[in-house]
């Protein structure tokens, strides 16, 4: 799954997702299955959501295949279809990718600068890395 808008000037999940798609996305990763009703009360914890607004936004997450919705009965239950974890694990790997393909070697350039403000241990896991690249080729 590809988000189509990643805004550099936010943080956190709102580079990938709106104010309350992003707000949405943490109450269903920090629970289980909800019902539209379960998160619109979840929502109205911090201010007043409209039950309309959360439905819209819930069913089009699913649409978008960021969420899973299953019937029992006459409700309908969401939950992400990847961890916060697998998501984040697979945009940073499509960004990666994306910068790498357009910008190549000047990409790679300013990773390693960035390297330069980074831990030991991250250091070792690249090292680590290149040398299993190298390994197969």
């Amino acid at each position: 799954m590809k988000i189509q808008n990643f805004k550099f000037h936010e943080t956190g999940l709102n580079r990938f997702f709106g104010p309350l798609e992003a707000k949405i996305m943490n109450i269903l990763w920090n629970g289980s299955e909800m019902t539209i009703k379960d998160v619109q009360q979840k929502l109205a914890e911090e201010k007043t959501t409209n039950f309309n607004t959360v439905m819209t936004v819930i069913n089009r997450l699913a649409e978008k295949g960021i969420l899973q919705k299953r019937s029992e009965g006459r409700a309908s239950l969401y939950r992400p279809v990847l961890t916060r974890e697998q998501f984040l694990e697979a945009q940073s790997k499509e960004l990666t990718n994306e910068l790498l393909e357009e910008f190549g070697s000047l990409a790679v350039s300013h990773i390693l600068d960035a390297l330069e403000e980074v831990d030991q241990e991250l250091l070792e896991k690249l090292e680590e890395k290149i040398k299993e690249l190298k390994k197969g080729t």
